[in-house]
């Protein structure tokens, strides 16, 4: 997982560099760290306005960016918390339905560095707490609050009663830190869970859906399960979601992908539980926001560059995002499709790759610029090469685009592989 800072040049950037220096570990899961500072700053987690606590494998991020639609489009003011940002650090914190300032975020940062006093405590504990601040202190009708990683340990996990929990689909990502099996996994997501307070659980296997289940039971939560309690499916090119109260008719998400028909019932069975009406669920369909998850790049240099290729983005980096976008593939206008992919060496990548193969004609391997933890462009094309694709290196995403563009003006192009090369394309692209 990269925390590098944004590239903005700005106040922040200086002192988030700092913050990287206060724990020699990345990631280091543990509460104590980040309870102690917020105690220190008097405990803004304690003054958070109603909290929606979003834990999973793949989806977290669609989800909450459908939910936050719906509930803006209701006349709501919503902060929301995501990780990792793309091209600025500043993404990550939403406050009031705005981006946060950079004077705002510079600020925070500094009174959390200054409170905390050099203990030890790693980047995203420090950082969420400067998020907790500011949402502690601008009022607004709700939190949309992503789970950085897990969800047990994860220094999102203060909130002591929000109100809702959702768990979307559980994979194998990550398994250094949250266990080598799926129900161990899910037994890290469900984390969240607390006593009494409602979760709407999205598409699980068997042994996920196990482990949700019965920490559920020992603490009393009310579940709303995918295939149960809602069902979302397309139908006749619409979008059909029914709960216990009744059917909604709707348009297909505008995020586009078959997959974001079960994130978007996630997102519909959680509006409903909140008490929004069915123009706040379309809403949520039809005005969502959430980049690098098969963005189409319309304008900037790098689209520019090659005026007849139809350009994409997407950051999935696990099995379970090869699947889904092998599966936005195939549903796609038949065109000769070609991949541009960087990987993180943390990463499943013959996993990832190998749901992709039958649907594209050759992939262009690069090295992920300033990531330590990259493979190299000569790593994933050996994967590609094993995963049954065509693979050539490339010295960086402009010049694979470049010769794909030469060969076929007319190919459809697919950035892909993590969302740290996404970020770096997207502020390459302006």
């Amino acid at each position: 997982m990269s925390t590098a800072p944004s590239a903005a040049g700005a106040a922040s950037d200086v002192i988030l560099e700092r913050l990287m220096s206060l724990h020699p570990k990345i990631i280091d899961l543990t509460l104590d760290r980040v309870t102690r500072l917020l105690d220190a700053l008097g405990n803004p987690e304690r003054a958070l306005p109603p909290v929606v606590h979003v834990a999973g494998t793949n989806g977290k991020g669609s989800t909450q960016a459908m939910i936050r639609a719906g509930m803006e489009a209701a006349g709501k003011t919503v902060h929301a918390y995501t990780s990792p940002h793309l091209a600025r650090f500043h993404e990550r914190i939403r406050v009031a339905g705005e981006l946060i300032s950079e004077p705002d975020l510079a600020a925070l940062l500094e009174e959390c560095e200054r409170v905390n006093a050099g203990h030890p405590i790693t980047f995203f504990e420090i950082t969420t707490c400067a998020a907790f601040l500011a949402f502690a202190r601008t009022p607004a009708d709700a939190l949309l609050l992503e789970v950085g990683l897990g969800g047990r340990l994860d220094a999102t996990n203060v909130v002591e009663r929000p109100a809702l929990t959702i768990i979307t689909p559980v994979s194998l990502d990550h398994q250094q830190y949250l266990g080598e099996t799926v129900g161990e996994i899910a037994g890290e997501k469900a984390g969240i869970l607390k006593r009494g307070v409602p979760c709407v659980v999205g598409p699980q296997t068997d042994e996920g859906l196990a482990v949700i289940e019965a920490r559920a039971a020992r603490l009393g939560c009310p579940l709303y399960v995918h295939g149960q309690h809602w069902h979302a499916r397309e139908e006749a090119g619409r979008l059909i979601f029914q709960d216990e109260t009744g059917l909604l008719d709707l348009p297909l998400p505008n995020l586009p992908g078959p997959h974001q028909i079960e994130n978007a019932g996630a997102a519909l069975m959680a509006l409903r539980h909140l008490g929004h009406d069915g123009a706040a669920c379309e809403a949520a369909v039809t005005k969502a926001y959430w980049p690098a998850r098969m963005q189409r790049l319309r304008r900037g240099p790098l689209a520019e560059s090659a005026p007849g290729v139809e350009l994409w983005l997407d950051g999935g980096h696990n099995p379970a995002g090869g699947e889904a976008v092998a599966a936005t593939l195939a549903r796609m206008p038949k065109r000769p499709t070609w991949l541009i992919c960087g990987m993180l060496s943390t990463k499943d990548i013959g996993g990832y790759l190998r749901p992709l193969a039958p649907h594209v004609r050759a992939l262009h391997a690069v090295t992920i610029p300033g990531e330590h933890a990259t493979l190299t462009a000569e790593q994933t094309q050996a994967a590609a090469l094993a995963a049954g694709m065509d693979a050539v290196t490339a010295p960086s995403v402009a010049a694979a685009l470049a010769e794909i563009a030469a060969q076929d003006p007319q190919a459809r192009v697919l950035i892909c592989g993590s969302l740290y090369l996404a970020g770096t394309v997207l502020r390459e692209n302006g």
